[in-house]
């Protein structure tokens, strides 16, 4: 919850997109790779979580995701938990569901503007009055949500266990105390009970409403005596019922309720904003909202999916059987699943004609690999892999004036701080290599860099239109050359072995209407 707490602190209402993908070689994904796998894309086609926490944590995993096969597995044993006993899936659904109704009366209490005592309420995150509706309604997110928890069942699986663990630990913690009640003001500050247990010292009670039985006991009282011992000519000039009125209206609301609004519940929410069993409790809620996030993914993608068996080994290895992208396959219910074995070959070449599916296949595995990382089902009819340290993926860049590099340097620039960050259990796909030069440096350049991945021992993809690349390293009996495949000149958008040494420039041309005939038409026009 490290990100959650961080916002917290700056007094941000809390946002689902709030994570950022780590530094190049500190993390699985970096901020290029993030881009270009379009992981935000990737979010919203998984994302069923119901809560504001639970697509907080679904985004930082999908831009934080792990990297350790034992934490992985955690996860997983969970999901399957959720899906193999029903009885505890539907009552976690129905907690979750109940606390999406109250969350964001917590977050409300938490970073609200109070208006002052006659300003009107027109936006969410405006507090009107004294704000004891709102303290109310937000404390009792958190209590009804550990009450819940701690009513479940217990669950087998040890991370579901921990979640569970963690949000019952809060009901121990000094500010589920002070939301239970009561909360003491003293002069070393806000009390919980524990806290004033044995101590004799004069302390405040807050209760959070405006009307305080004995406070107003002794204001009536205090007024009877002022009429009954008051002059015969003050009784006189002013009748009882205004002596009894005009003190309450204009003295007892604005002093009892300001006091409150100022000495015990923005403290009181300060405690709350700042608390890490708070923070750490929102997190574990989140996480289980992400699990059944996955669930209800797999319930709704329309084809196979499955939990990704993960396996240890010296260098990155994938095995996957139809595989359909995360992203397309549920905007297109025919989307064409592929096949991929990548185990000691290491190297693989992507070739064919543009608008083949080339681009769509690597962001489809590097997407795969991604949500196994999470935990999560992958769209496939089988799929075995091991953990990546790294995901990269370069697409071609536009160089800028003040790299003074040109697109070469950018582009040499990007694959140098790829490869430094590699290992052997790295997956790295490059879409064309040594763009911006001639072909005989293209050819020397990419072939060095290649060879480099490939001692390396990392799973390497490589999108090209230079078939004369990929003769040379198949010559060597070094990587594995698949194409994309098309039947009447449109494309079936299956990987076929091969290698493919036709662009289709022409086919690409005419259908975005500029091929050679729609100039000279365009030039005929403008005569």
């Amino acid at each position: 919850m490290k990100e959650m707490l961080t916002t917290w602190q700056h007094d941000v209402w809390p946002t689902v997109k709030s994570t950022h993908p780590l530094d190049t070689g500190t993390g699985v994904i970096d901020e290029s790779a993030f881009n270009t796998i379009e992981v935000d894309k990737l979010f919203d086609a998984v994302n069923h979580a119901a809560t504001t926490a639970g697509q907080s944590v679904l985004y930082r995993s999908l831009t934080q995701p792990l990297d350790n096969l034992d934490d992985i597995k955690a996860k997983q044993e969970a999901v399957e938990e959720l899906r193999n006993n029903p009885a505890l899936r539907d009552s976690l659904e129905n907690i979750v569901q109940n606390a999406a109704g109250h969350e964001n009366h917590f977050y409300l209490l938490l970073f609200g503007n109070f208006l002052g005592s006659f300003g009107s309420a027109r936006e969410d995150h405006e507090i009107e009055g004294y704000g004891y509706p709102q303290y109310k309604r937000g404390i009792r997110f958190m209590l009804e949500l550990v009450g819940d928890i701690q009513s479940a069942d217990n669950p087998e699986s040890p991370y579901l266990k921990s979640l569970f663990d963690a949000i019952k630990a809060f009901a121990d913690t000094r500010p589920y105390s002070l939301m239970q009640g009561p909360a003491y003001i003293t002069e070393n500050g806000i009390q919980c009970k524990q806290q004033r247990s044995g101590s004799l010292s004069p302390a405040v009670i807050f209760v959070p409403r405006i009307i305080k039985p004995l406070l107003l006991a002794l204001t009536v009282a205090a007024l009877w005596l002022l009429t009954h011992f008051a002059p015969p000519d003050m009784k006189q000039a002013i009748p009882d019922e205004a002596i009894f009125l005009t003190p309450l209206l204009l003295l007892y609301f604005p002093i009892v309720g300001g006091f409150d609004r100022d000495h015990c519940i923005v403290p009181l929410r300060n405690i709350y904003k700042s608390s890490p069993a708070v923070a750490k409790t929102l997190d574990a809620f989140g996480q289980l909202d992400e699990l059944l996030s996955f669930l209800k993914f797999a319930d709704n993608v329309g084809h196979d999916v499955v939990l990704p068996t993960l396996i240890d080994s010296e260098h990155h290895r994938i095995n996957l059987s139809g595989a359909k992208n995360p992203v397309l396959s549920k905007i297109h219910s025919d989307y064409v699943g592929n096949d991929l074995v990548l185990e000691d070959d290491k190297l693989v070449f992507v070739t064919g004609p543009n608008s083949g599916g080339k681009t769509a296949f690597c962001k489809t595995v590097t997407q795969i690999q991604l949500l196994a990382q999470i935990g999560c089902f992958v769209p496939a009819k089988s799929a075995t892999m091991t953990v990546a340290d790294s995901i990269f993926y370069q697409c071609p860049e536009i160089s800028h004036l003040s790299d003074g590099e040109g697109r070469f340097g950018t582009e040499l620039k990007r694959t140098k701080d790829i490869f430094l960050a590699t290992t052997a259990k790295s997956l790295v796909v490059l879409d064309e290599l040594s763009e911006g030069t001639t072909f005989e440096e293209k050819m020397e350049s990419s072939s060095n860099v290649l060879g480099g991945f490939y001692r390396k021992g990392n799973s390497t993809i490589l999108i090209t239109h230079n078939h004369q690349l990929v003769d040379l390293f198949v010559k060597q009996g070094i990587g594995l050359p698949r194409q994309v495949e098309f039947a009447n000149d449109a494309p079936t958008y299956k990987l076929i072995p091969g290698i493919s040494r036709v662009s289709h420039a022409d086919r690409v041309a005419k259908k975005i209407g500029f091929s050679k005939e729609d100039i000279d038409h365009y030039l005929e026009d403008s005569q």
